[in-house]
């Protein structure tokens, strides 16, 4: 996976990475209380926010009932988060 440099805007992983690492600390969730909550193990987790692996479709709707997100918003948010100028991850409190 390329890794961010000076040039390059991160990857939709990376950005992934930051958005729910910032809801899981926003709801004050361990990784492994996460991993517990959506059925994956704590490395899976710090994998994801570290932007190192992608989740699947039937992890991103996990991750999301975790965090008392609809997908829907847990992918708005990245979206968001992608189009920013500076790519911040920044969370907004949306609830299922």
């Amino acid at each position: 996976m390329p890794q961010q440099t000076a040039e390059t805007s991160p990857t939709p992983e990376q950005v992934f990475g930051r958005v729910l690492q910032q809801l899981r600390r926003a709801r004050r969730l361990s990784q492994e209380k996460l991993a517990e909550e959506s059925g994956c193990h704590r490395t899976y987790i710090s994998l994801l926010e570290r932007g190192r692996y992608s989740p699947s479709l039937t992890m991103l709707f996990q991750l999301a009932e975790a965090l008392d997100l609809n997908p829907s918003d847990l992918l708005r948010q990245v979206e968001t988060a992608l189009h920013q100028p500076d790519n911040s991850a920044s969370v907004t409190e949306a609830t299922s």
